[in-house]
Protein backbone atom coordinates (compact mmCIF):
# COMPACT_ATOMS: atom_id res chain seq x y z
CA UNK A 1 0.00 0.00 0.00
CA UNK A 2 1.14 3.27 -1.08
CA UNK A 3 0.35 5.57 2.02
CA UNK A 4 0.73 9.20 2.31
CA UNK A 5 0.63 11.78 4.45
CA UNK A 6 -0.52 15.34 2.35
CA UNK A 7 -0.85 18.96 4.22
CA UNK A 8 -2.23 21.81 3.32
CA UNK A 9 -1.14 25.49 3.45
CA UNK A 10 -2.75 28.66 2.78
CA UNK A 11 -1.19 32.32 4.57
CA UNK A 12 2.44 31.46 5.81
CA UNK A 13 3.37 35.29 6.82
CA UNK A 14 5.27 37.11 10.09
CA UNK A 15 1.73 37.29 11.51
CA UNK A 16 2.62 39.60 14.40
CA UNK A 17 3.74 42.55 12.23
CA UNK A 18 1.53 42.00 8.99
CA UNK A 19 -1.06 44.10 8.46
CA UNK A 20 -3.59 42.17 9.25
CA UNK A 21 -2.47 40.12 12.49
CA UNK A 22 -5.53 38.30 12.84
CA UNK A 23 -5.77 36.46 9.95
CA UNK A 24 -6.07 33.18 10.38
CA UNK A 25 -2.95 31.88 8.62
CA UNK A 26 0.50 29.79 10.04
CA UNK A 27 3.31 32.11 11.40
CA UNK A 28 6.71 31.44 9.43
CA UNK A 29 8.70 30.58 12.58
CA UNK A 30 6.09 27.30 13.17
CA UNK A 31 6.32 26.70 8.54
CA UNK A 32 10.43 26.32 9.71
CA UNK A 33 9.82 24.23 13.01
CA UNK A 34 7.37 22.23 11.14
CA UNK A 35 9.70 21.53 7.96
CA UNK A 36 12.64 20.74 10.48
CA UNK A 37 10.21 18.29 12.45
CA UNK A 38 8.61 16.58 8.92
CA UNK A 39 12.24 16.34 7.85
CA UNK A 40 13.08 14.30 10.91
CA UNK A 41 9.73 11.90 10.94
CA UNK A 42 9.12 11.72 6.96
CA UNK A 43 10.04 11.86 3.85
CA UNK A 44 9.10 14.15 1.02
CA UNK A 45 8.00 12.90 -1.85
CA UNK A 46 7.63 14.81 -4.97
CA UNK A 47 4.05 15.05 -7.21
CA UNK A 48 5.63 13.17 -10.10
CA UNK A 49 6.09 10.01 -7.28
CA UNK A 50 2.75 10.37 -6.28
CA UNK A 51 1.24 9.81 -9.82
CA UNK A 52 3.46 6.72 -10.18
CA UNK A 53 3.01 5.14 -7.13
CA UNK A 54 -0.98 5.98 -8.16
CA UNK A 55 -1.11 4.52 -11.42
CA UNK A 56 1.57 1.80 -11.41
CA UNK A 57 1.54 -1.20 -8.98
CA UNK A 58 5.13 -1.49 -9.37
CA UNK A 59 6.19 1.71 -7.66
CA UNK A 60 6.28 2.22 -4.13
CA UNK A 61 6.89 5.28 -2.30
CA UNK A 62 9.38 5.59 0.84
CA UNK A 63 7.63 4.83 4.25
CA UNK A 64 6.29 8.03 6.25
CA UNK A 65 6.08 10.03 2.82
CA UNK A 66 4.36 13.13 3.25
CA UNK A 67 3.62 16.32 0.18
CA UNK A 68 2.57 19.99 0.93
CA UNK A 69 0.70 21.61 -0.89
CA UNK A 70 -0.29 25.47 -1.03
CA UNK A 71 -3.88 26.84 -1.43
CA UNK A 72 -4.79 30.17 -2.70
CA UNK A 73 -1.82 31.63 -4.83
CA UNK A 74 -0.80 34.07 -2.07
CA UNK A 75 2.53 35.78 -1.98
CA UNK A 76 3.53 34.37 1.11
CA UNK A 77 4.07 31.40 -0.96
CA UNK A 78 6.60 33.35 -3.15
CA UNK A 79 8.12 34.96 -0.59
CA UNK A 80 8.10 33.03 2.94
CA UNK A 81 7.56 29.56 1.68
CA UNK A 82 9.14 28.77 -2.36
CA UNK A 83 12.90 30.02 -0.78
CA UNK A 84 13.30 27.80 2.29
CA UNK A 85 11.74 25.04 0.14
CA UNK A 86 14.00 25.72 -2.08
CA UNK A 87 17.35 25.70 0.13
CA UNK A 88 16.20 22.58 1.47
CA UNK A 89 15.58 20.89 -1.70
CA UNK A 90 11.70 19.88 -1.24
CA UNK A 91 9.31 20.52 -3.51
CA UNK A 92 5.53 22.08 -3.02
CA UNK A 93 2.77 22.04 -4.77
CA UNK A 94 1.06 25.27 -5.06
CA UNK A 95 -2.63 25.75 -6.49
CA UNK A 96 -3.64 29.30 -7.40
CA UNK A 97 -7.05 30.26 -8.25
CA UNK A 98 -7.20 31.57 -12.25
CA UNK A 99 -8.91 34.95 -11.66
CA UNK A 100 -6.69 36.59 -8.51
CA UNK A 101 -3.45 35.64 -10.85
CA UNK A 102 -4.59 36.42 -14.23
CA UNK A 103 -6.90 39.49 -13.62
CA UNK A 104 -5.84 40.79 -10.13
CA UNK A 105 -9.13 40.69 -8.48
CA UNK A 106 -9.48 39.79 -5.17
CA UNK A 107 -11.43 36.51 -4.51
CA UNK A 108 -14.87 36.47 -2.67
CA UNK A 109 -13.19 33.70 -0.24
CA UNK A 110 -10.39 36.37 0.70
CA UNK A 111 -12.30 39.11 1.01
CA UNK A 112 -14.11 37.54 3.57
CA UNK A 113 -11.14 36.24 5.39
CA UNK A 114 -9.98 39.85 5.77
CA UNK A 115 -13.45 41.11 6.69
CA UNK A 116 -13.11 38.94 9.91
CA UNK A 117 -9.35 39.38 10.51
CA UNK A 118 -10.53 43.17 10.66
CA UNK A 119 -13.22 43.05 13.27
CA UNK A 120 -13.37 42.70 16.69
CA UNK A 121 -16.24 40.35 16.94
CA UNK A 122 -18.23 38.18 14.11
CA UNK A 123 -21.58 39.48 15.49
CA UNK A 124 -20.47 43.02 13.72
CA UNK A 125 -20.72 41.19 10.16
CA UNK A 126 -24.00 39.47 11.50
CA UNK A 127 -25.53 42.94 12.56
CA UNK A 128 -24.19 44.17 8.98
CA UNK A 129 -26.12 40.64 7.30
CA UNK A 130 -29.13 40.83 9.09
CA UNK A 131 -30.21 44.73 8.19
CA UNK A 132 -28.80 43.64 4.42
CA UNK A 133 -30.67 40.61 4.21
CA UNK A 134 -33.98 42.63 5.44
CA UNK A 135 -33.38 45.38 3.05
CA UNK A 136 -32.82 43.40 -0.24
CA UNK A 137 -35.24 40.38 0.50
CA UNK A 138 -37.98 41.32 -1.80
CA UNK A 139 -35.48 42.65 -4.68
CA UNK A 140 -33.78 39.05 -4.47
CA UNK A 141 -36.13 37.13 -3.14
CA UNK A 142 -34.27 36.15 -0.39
CA UNK A 143 -35.49 34.09 3.17
CA UNK A 144 -35.73 35.50 6.25
CA UNK A 145 -32.34 36.44 8.58
CA UNK A 146 -33.39 34.08 10.66
CA UNK A 147 -33.74 31.02 8.39
CA UNK A 148 -30.27 31.28 6.76
CA UNK A 149 -28.99 31.58 10.67
CA UNK A 150 -30.60 28.56 11.94
CA UNK A 151 -29.86 26.46 8.70
CA UNK A 152 -26.18 27.69 8.87
CA UNK A 153 -24.67 28.81 11.77
CA UNK A 154 -23.04 25.29 13.11
CA UNK A 155 -19.51 25.21 14.29
CA UNK A 156 -16.80 23.05 12.47
CA UNK A 157 -13.31 22.17 13.91
CA UNK A 158 -11.75 25.20 13.29
CA UNK A 159 -14.68 27.73 13.34
CA UNK A 160 -17.45 29.17 15.33
CA UNK A 161 -20.89 29.16 14.58
CA UNK A 162 -21.00 32.86 13.65
CA UNK A 163 -17.86 32.63 12.02
CA UNK A 164 -19.50 29.58 9.65
CA UNK A 165 -22.29 31.25 9.34
CA UNK A 166 -21.21 34.20 8.08
CA UNK A 167 -18.59 31.99 5.58
CA UNK A 168 -21.14 29.72 4.10
CA UNK A 169 -24.14 32.37 3.52
CA UNK A 170 -21.04 34.69 1.37
CA UNK A 171 -19.67 31.89 -0.11
CA UNK A 172 -22.49 29.59 -1.45
CA UNK A 173 -26.16 30.18 0.22
CA UNK A 174 -27.28 32.87 -1.70
CA UNK A 175 -27.34 33.16 -5.10
CA UNK A 176 -24.16 34.41 -6.63
CA UNK A 177 -25.22 37.89 -7.57
CA UNK A 178 -26.21 39.29 -3.99
CA UNK A 179 -23.23 37.19 -2.53
CA UNK A 180 -20.89 39.35 -4.50
CA UNK A 181 -22.65 42.31 -4.01
CA UNK A 182 -22.91 42.42 0.07
CA UNK A 183 -19.14 40.76 -0.06
CA UNK A 184 -18.24 43.71 -1.90
CA UNK A 185 -20.23 46.03 0.88
CA UNK A 186 -18.58 44.57 4.02
CA UNK A 187 -15.23 44.59 2.22
CA UNK A 188 -15.29 48.38 1.35
CA UNK A 189 -16.70 48.88 4.97
CA UNK A 190 -14.35 46.76 6.97
CA UNK A 191 -11.03 46.58 5.01
CA UNK A 192 -10.45 48.58 1.99
CA UNK A 193 -12.06 50.41 -1.25
CA UNK A 194 -9.10 49.92 -3.22
CA UNK A 195 -9.32 46.57 -4.74
CA UNK A 196 -6.31 46.75 -7.44
CA UNK A 197 -3.92 47.59 -4.94
CA UNK A 198 -5.26 44.65 -2.21
CA UNK A 199 -4.61 42.31 -5.19
CA UNK A 200 -1.50 43.26 -5.83
CA UNK A 201 -0.18 42.87 -2.27
CA UNK A 202 -1.77 39.61 -1.40
CA UNK A 203 -1.37 37.62 -4.98
CA UNK A 204 1.24 36.05 -6.93
CA UNK A 205 2.26 37.42 -10.24
CA UNK A 206 2.17 34.36 -13.23
CA UNK A 207 6.10 35.55 -13.84
CA UNK A 208 6.27 34.43 -9.85
CA UNK A 209 4.50 30.90 -10.53
CA UNK A 210 6.76 30.24 -13.40
CA UNK A 211 10.16 30.60 -11.55
CA UNK A 212 8.76 28.62 -9.28
CA UNK A 213 8.19 26.25 -11.59
CA UNK A 214 11.50 26.24 -13.67
CA UNK A 215 12.71 25.87 -10.06
CA UNK A 216 11.57 22.12 -9.15
CA UNK A 217 8.17 23.79 -7.68
CA UNK A 218 4.73 22.16 -8.86
CA UNK A 219 1.32 24.06 -10.11
CA UNK A 220 -1.64 22.69 -10.22
CA UNK A 221 -5.17 23.62 -10.57
CA UNK A 222 -7.81 25.33 -8.09
CA UNK A 223 -10.67 26.27 -10.40
CA UNK A 224 -10.90 30.09 -11.71
CA UNK A 225 -13.13 31.84 -9.13
CA UNK A 226 -13.04 29.43 -6.26
CA UNK A 227 -16.28 28.25 -6.58
CA UNK A 228 -17.75 25.43 -4.39
CA UNK A 229 -17.38 23.22 -7.43
CA UNK A 230 -20.52 21.17 -6.26
CA UNK A 231 -22.72 23.20 -6.18
CA UNK A 232 -22.48 24.72 -9.98
CA UNK A 233 -23.93 22.90 -13.08
CA UNK A 234 -22.03 20.15 -15.13
CA UNK A 235 -21.30 23.06 -17.62
CA UNK A 236 -20.20 25.22 -15.27
CA UNK A 237 -18.10 23.19 -14.16
CA UNK A 238 -17.01 22.32 -17.37
CA UNK A 239 -16.19 25.79 -17.74
CA UNK A 240 -14.58 26.27 -14.60
CA UNK A 241 -12.16 22.91 -15.64
CA UNK A 242 -11.28 24.36 -18.99
CA UNK A 243 -10.15 28.14 -17.76
CA UNK A 244 -7.68 25.98 -15.05
CA UNK A 245 -6.38 23.55 -17.99
CA UNK A 246 -5.99 26.54 -19.99
CA UNK A 247 -4.24 28.29 -17.28
CA UNK A 248 -1.60 25.82 -16.33
CA UNK A 249 -0.92 25.85 -20.27
CA UNK A 250 0.14 29.08 -20.14
CA UNK A 251 2.58 28.72 -17.14
CA UNK A 252 4.11 26.03 -19.35
CA UNK A 253 2.90 22.84 -16.86
CA UNK A 254 2.45 19.58 -18.41
CA UNK A 255 -1.25 19.70 -18.96
CA UNK A 256 -1.07 15.42 -19.79
CA UNK A 257 -0.15 15.03 -15.83
CA UNK A 258 -1.93 18.01 -14.15
CA UNK A 259 -3.04 17.73 -10.71
CA UNK A 260 -6.26 19.56 -9.12
CA UNK A 261 -6.88 20.55 -5.83
CA UNK A 262 -10.80 21.38 -4.85
CA UNK A 263 -11.76 24.69 -3.60
CA UNK A 264 -13.32 23.89 0.14
CA UNK A 265 -12.66 20.51 -0.95
CA UNK A 266 -15.99 20.59 -2.51
CA UNK A 267 -16.45 18.19 -5.27
CA UNK A 268 -19.57 15.69 -6.70
CA UNK A 269 -20.13 13.09 -9.64
CA UNK A 270 -20.45 15.08 -12.57
CA UNK A 271 -17.08 16.88 -11.25
CA UNK A 272 -14.97 14.22 -11.47
CA UNK A 273 -15.99 12.43 -14.64
CA UNK A 274 -15.26 15.74 -15.91
CA UNK A 275 -11.40 15.43 -14.53
CA UNK A 276 -11.35 12.07 -15.46
CA UNK A 277 -12.35 13.34 -19.15
CA UNK A 278 -9.66 15.93 -18.94
CA UNK A 279 -6.77 13.73 -17.55
CA UNK A 280 -6.40 14.83 -14.44
CA UNK A 281 -4.25 12.35 -12.40
CA UNK A 282 -4.59 13.51 -8.70
CA UNK A 283 -7.15 15.54 -7.23
CA UNK A 284 -7.28 16.48 -3.00
CA UNK A 285 -9.67 17.17 -0.70
CA UNK A 286 -9.39 18.75 2.60
CA UNK A 287 -11.04 15.62 4.06
CA UNK A 288 -8.04 14.78 6.92
CA UNK A 289 -6.53 11.62 7.31
CA UNK A 290 -3.34 9.95 6.04
CA UNK A 291 -4.42 8.58 2.16
CA UNK A 292 -3.71 5.73 -0.02
CA UNK A 293 -2.61 6.32 -3.55
CA UNK A 294 -4.15 4.03 -6.03
CA UNK A 295 -6.27 4.78 -9.31
CA UNK A 296 -9.51 4.26 -7.70
CA UNK A 297 -9.21 7.18 -5.52
CA UNK A 298 -6.71 9.14 -6.83
CA UNK A 299 -9.61 12.14 -7.34
CA UNK A 300 -10.62 11.78 -4.07
CA UNK A 301 -7.08 12.33 -1.87
CA UNK A 302 -7.63 13.35 1.69
CA UNK A 303 -5.48 16.10 3.43
CA UNK A 304 -4.48 17.18 6.81
CA UNK A 305 -4.71 21.16 7.83
CA UNK A 306 -0.85 22.14 9.06
CA UNK A 307 -2.53 23.45 12.26
CA UNK A 308 -2.66 19.29 12.82
CA UNK A 309 0.99 19.41 12.45
CA UNK A 310 1.38 22.13 15.01
CA UNK A 311 4.72 21.46 17.77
Amino acid sequence: MNSLTVIMYHYVRDLKHSKYPNIKGLDISHFYSQISYLKHHYQFVTISECIEAAYSESFKLPENSVLLTFDDGYIDHYENVYPHLRKQGIQGVFFPPVKAIKYHQVLDVNKIHFILANITEPTQVISDLKNLINEYSQEYHLESFDYYYTKLAHPNRFDTKDVVFIKHLLQKELETNIRHYLVDILFKKYVTINESDFAGELYMTQTQLQEMRDNNMSIGGHGYDHNWLNVLSPYEQNIEIGHTIHFLTELGCDYTNWVMCYPYGAYNDSLLNILRQKDCKLAFTVQPGVTSLNKEGALTLNRWDTNDFIQ
